[in-house]
């Protein structure tokens, strides 16, 4: 199908089936030519005529859904378009039937528990390691400072817990997120 640019007035073959994610949602998308304009139909029972002067790459579309105007800022965020109108801000996964497919079978993966670690929270130098394996600590004691930028940064517990090991010594450079100790 090809597909009329708007202001451009580029032409531009578009695939006609699509599966549309959105969070926890995913719905089919048809598109049509018929008379000369493009009809998006989400399901069986809908169909909404829309224009637009969009092409991938660019940061703002203008579109014009069943004659009512519509801004939307649009950013590609790794696999996804981030699409921001009127305070809504959704991730939206734009796919073709087989790829949505293998997408439903991919694992979801989860991030890291740190939750029993300190971690640098800036690059900079540690400048003392204030407790050692085995300490006791309480929430609010210091346990490491970091020097960034020429400013020392006290880095305290956020509750009570036990040291299960340091991994760094004082005058060690880091990067953010690498681990400075954990907790058991």
């Amino acid at each position: 199908m090809l597909i009329s640019g708007g202001m451009d007035n580029h032409r531009r073959a578009v695939g006609r089936d699509w599966i549309v994610a959105m969070g926890e949602s995913e719905f089919e998308c048809l598109l049509r030519e018929e008379g000369g304009k493009v009809l998006v139909s989400f399901g069986p029972d809908k169909a909404v005529e829309v224009r637009s002067d969009w092409l991938p790459g660019k940061s703002h579309a203008r579109f014009t859904v069943d004659g009512e105007p519509v801004g939307v800022k649009i950013d590609r965020v790794n696999s996804a378009w981030r699409l921001r109108w009127k305070g809504i801000d959704e991730k939206v996964h734009v796919r073709t039937p087989r790829i949505a497919a293998l997408a439903r079978l991919m694992p979801e993966k989860l991030p890291p528990d740190t939750s029993k670690m300190l971690l640098c929270p800036m690059p900079g130098v540690i400048t003392s390691i204030a407790v050692k394996p085995g300490d006791t600590v309480e929430d609010g004691q210091p346990l490491a400072t970091v020097e960034a930028m020429k400013m020392e940064n006290v880095l305290r517990a956020e509750r009570r817990g036990v040291v299960k090991s340091v991994a760094v010594e004082a005058g060690a450079s880091l990067a953010v997120d690498e681990m400075i100790l954990e907790f058991e």
